[in-house]
């Protein structure tokens, strides 16, 4: 049997890394690329979810805009992450957490200087599949890549600790499409062991869920699909929110960064991330 024969297929929220994956690939196809991920394809070619594999036409209008919509907002979060980490290692950050890490690959696509480490933290299947698909491609990332296989519901900061992440210096948190597959008391808890595990001046990175998403787009979605698991969207006022957790945050809309990105939304207002929906945070 060979390792691609081997791998564990992709099931429950971490299969929806595979499908950003997928609209990674797509972007990166394009030449006005907001970004480029080359092992975008690979992710998705092993998910099953490869260029030949049709994107699915069932549903009516509203509900093929509304996976537009989605694969739209992929796209903005992906190029706004970025630059949000591209300032933070400008800033002298060395240390990243990417918490619920999926098929990221930003270790591998992006440029590090030197000295930077990046923990991947995510449960041992998705990270057991990722390893056999960068095995296969011959990936060497640009820093010292760490990964910690374990539950964010279990002792996660436990084992960030272990692999060596050093709380006493700043660290730059990304929580990419994590934190809307969450209940609202996991999300608090997530929050104050962040908080607690970060010096002054780290830098956050989150995409929430705008009020109302889950009305609009989960409670019709197909079973199995991303947009069936989620289960929290953000709170009325993100800002005041993460103040009370010492953080000093920014947000943005899907909207705002993509006609700023020259990559306009066209879909109905109604179908917008909503007001938001990006957070850019420093820690006091």
């Amino acid at each position: 049997m060979t390792e691609a024969q081997g791998r564990v297929k992709p099931s429950g929220v971490w299969e929806t890394a595979v499908r950003v994956a997928r609209v990674r690939a797509r972007e990166t196809a394009r030449e006005d690329a907001l970004f480029r991920d080359p092992l975008a394809l690979a992710f998705a070619t092993a998910g099953g979810l490869g260029p030949d594999s049709p994107l699915p036409e069932r549903g009516n209008e509203d509900e093929r805009r509304r996976r537009l919509g989605v694969a739209s907002s992929i796209i903005i979060r992906t190029k706004f992450l970025d630059d949000l980490l591209d300032r933070a290692t400008e800033a002298g950050i060395r240390q990243v957490v990417l918490l619920g890490a999926g098929m990221d690959s930003r270790a591998f696509r992006m440029g590090w200087p030197a000295g930077t480490r990046l923990f991947e933290v995510d449960t041992a299947e998705p990270l057991g599949f990722k390893a056999s698909v960068l095995r296969q491609e011959g990936a060497v990332p640009g820093c010292e890549r760490i990964t910690v296989p374990v539950d964010l519901r279990e002792d996660w900061p436990g084992a960030l600790a272990a692999a060596g992440h050093d709380p006493a210096l700043p660290t730059v948190w990304i929580a990419e499409g994590l934190l809307i597959y969450l209940p609202q008391d996991a999300v608090e808890l997530l929050l104050d062991q962040v908080s607690a595990l970060s010096a002054t001046g780290s830098r956050m990175g989150l995409t929430l869920g705008s009020r109302g998403v889950l009305a609009r787009f989960a409670s019709d979605a197909a079973p199995g699909s991303p947009a069936s698991l989620w289960v929290s969207e953000m709170p009325e006022d993100p800002v005041s929110w993460l103040s009370d957790h010492g953080w000093d945050a920014e947000t943005f809309t899907l909207r705002e960064r993509a006609a700023a990105y020259g990559r306009p939304i066209t879909t109905p207002p109604q179908l917008d991330e909503g007001p938001g929906g990006l957070i850019s945070a420093v820690h006091r």
